[in-house]
């Protein structure tokens, strides 16, 4: 299977790609940069697999939750990727990349993937391994880090640890992130599962909606201002 993943949900970017049983993969710096180096690096990525965009079997890109502008980002890259090459999307929630990191690196099949929300928040959702695929138990969650529940002999993972510390559960810890490897790991599953989708039906999964909604409320603050002004 051909795969081109990344993930621009945190502060940190990755790629990784797929070349039959061949594996390359990218860290660098995210955030505001990211919306400009993203692009040129998977294009030499695939350069230096060999590929092209239209060998590939799908492109897998983190949606969320996450950073918001990280998120676009990645999704508004899969599009246009995708829908140049004719080649199907594979947006993947960026929790279970967390929890199919931290498998990797510890082998749990109970995961409780944490993503610092900023705000004095996190993003949660637990996670379980049927040693085929991962299957999510219940809701994302985007809730303060006193609140999170850990089930006893489930693995806490995640980059929340460093801002949050004992405000969260006492349990197993596993520093992990949505990296574009696991992103590759994931989706042989998740495209047996019929989950890939032609690229104009990909979206984000934002989580934390009234934010996400803040700059449209705000441009349309200021398009009624002038009309509050007028007189009657």
């Amino acid at each position: 299977m051909n795969l081109l993943a990344f993930d621009t949900s945190t502060e940190t970017m990755t790629l990784a790609v797929r070349a039959g049983s061949a594996v390359l993969q990218r860290r660098e710096a995210g955030g505001a940069r990211a919306s400009a180096t993203l692009i040129p690096m998977a294009m030499a990525m695939l350069a230096e697999a060999g590929l092209s965009l239209r060998q590939l079997d799908a492109i897998v890109f983190g949606r969320g939750p996450g950073s918001f502008t990280g998120l676009r980002t990645a999704c508004a890259v899969a599009q246009g990727l995708a829908l140049g090459a004719d080649r199907p999307v594979l947006p993947v929630e960026t929790l279970m990349a967390v929890a199919e990191a931290a498998r990797a690196q510890d082998g749990a099949a109970n995961v409780l993937a944490v993503l610092d929300a900023r705000m004095d928040e996190v993003y949660a959702a637990r996670y379980r391994h049927d040693g085929q695929a991962w299957q999510r138990e219940g809701a994302i969650e985007l809730i303060a880090p006193e609140a999170v529940a850990c089930p006893p002999g489930t693995l806490l993972a995640g980059n929340a640890f460093a801002a949050y510390g004992d405000r969260l559960p006492a349990a197993r810890r596993v520093e992990a992130l949505p990296e574009a490897k696991a992103l590759l790991s994931l989706a042989p599953a998740l495209i047996a599962r019929g989950e890939s989708v032609p690229a104009e039906q990909a979206l984000p999964l934002y989580v934390r909606d009234r934010v996400a909604q803040t700059t449209a409320e705000r441009e349309a603050a200021r398009a009624a201002a002038p009309q509050a002004k007028m007189p009657s």
